[in-house]
């Protein structure tokens, strides 16, 4: 059984959506002061949209995108004690077209300095939930960076802020010797620059002489994710090409998957529960990509202790392919506090 100390999953991740109003407004229903936000239209081709509070608001950097961070004051322009305000940016806010934002809390704070790495960072950080943002300064030479979870990060995602730059993503199911990109449809590849072949511990991540992780004078963001048993989950599994399609364990109700084929080139895929109320999960998008939402035949289920496939889409289940995946709860299997299971949708 997958017992966990987090009860209640939405104290540290949600899902809320909107219809766009092209006016300043406030969007309320998180449960939580937000620390990263993650918007995308789901009516249109716009960008994907992220912001941070240690980047801090009006700041944004788009993950199907190389482009540098921009400051804008009509975008996402404060973190609030139930969600976040806006201001009239179709990217964020376009008049009537749905929209989805996901939600995460660290530290509730824009960070503070982290000296565990030979490189000094900047942590917001959340070690309940797994989950730290961490902003540092490159040097061009092998370093380390301080990213203050307490725990071994499963999965780190890095952007270039100062710089054009691919979203370099390490994932433990690929190994420190070969990195994934957010942005694009690329296979995983193999180098010892971006993680100087070194796995992650528990207070520090490694970086090589990568121009991408560790540019010299280049301020870079992470986003790092440690694992919580029956709250966060980053794997990888095998497809077998069949309509009956694989199960993967997750040990909690899913709310939200996002998943790569690592082994060959394809598009990411992104699921949630708050877009797709019930089963089975057909409404799709790519984080990759600036698509709209894309209802797509029959994918996948979100079950009690996992997801099961239900394609034979080289996307989601190709024969003998290999994927990785990170997922947040909708409800743990079994909670710690009350014991009681959670059950299908």
């Amino acid at each position: 059984m997958a017992y966990t100390t987090i009860d209640n999953p939405h104290k540290f991740f949600n899902t809320v959506l909107y219809t766009g109003n092209a006016s300043t407004r406030s969007i309320t229903g998180v449960g939580f002061q937000p620390d990263w936000v993650w918007t995308k239209s789901r009516g249109n081709i716009n960008n994907h949209n992220m912001y941070d509070v240690v980047r801090g608001a009006t700041k944004r950097i788009f993950p199907n995108s190389t482009a540098v961070e921009t400051t804008t004051s009509n975008t996402l322009t404060s973190f609030d004690s139930d969600g976040f305000s806006l201001g009239d940016q179709d990217n964020v806010n376009a008049n009537g077209i749905t929209m989805a934002a996901w939600n995460w809390k660290a530290g509730n704070s824009s960070g503070s300095s982290n000296g565990d790495g030979s490189i000094t960072s900047t942590v917001s950080v959340n070690t309940t939930a797994g989950f730290s943002i961490v902003s540092y300064t490159g040097t061009g030479s092998n370093a380390t960076v301080g990213h203050g979870l307490g725990a071994v990060p499963k999965m780190i995602i890095t952007k270039g802020r100062s710089f054009s730059d691919d979203w370099l993503t390490y994932h433990e199911s690929i190994g420190n010797g070969k990195y994934i990109i957010l942005n694009k449809t690329d296979a995983e590849a193999s180098s010892s620059l971006p993680w100087n072949s070194t796995t992650p511990t528990s207070s520090v991540f490694s970086i090589g002489s990568s121009g991408t992780t560790n540019n010299n004078g280049g301020t870079i963001i992470a986003y790092c994710f440690a694992e919580v048993k029956g709250y966060s989950k980053f794997g990888s599994y095998t497809g077998n090409g069949n309509a009956d399609g694989t199960f993967i364990y997750t040990g909690f109700k899913p709310a939200f998957v996002i998943g790569k084929r690592s082994s060959a080139t394809e598009d990411w895929y992104l699921f949630d529960t708050t877009r797709d109320d019930r089963n089975v999960m057909f409404r799709l998008l790519y984080p990759n990509a600036d698509y709209a939402e894309y209802t797509a035949a029959t994918r996948m289920d979100f079950l009690s202790n996992g997801f099961k496939q239900y394609n034979t889409d080289n996307k989601f289940n190709g024969s003998g392919s290999t994927y990785i995946y990170m997922a947040f709860a909708e409800h743990p299997f079994v909670t710690e506090g009350t014991k009681a299971a959670g059950t299908a949708r």
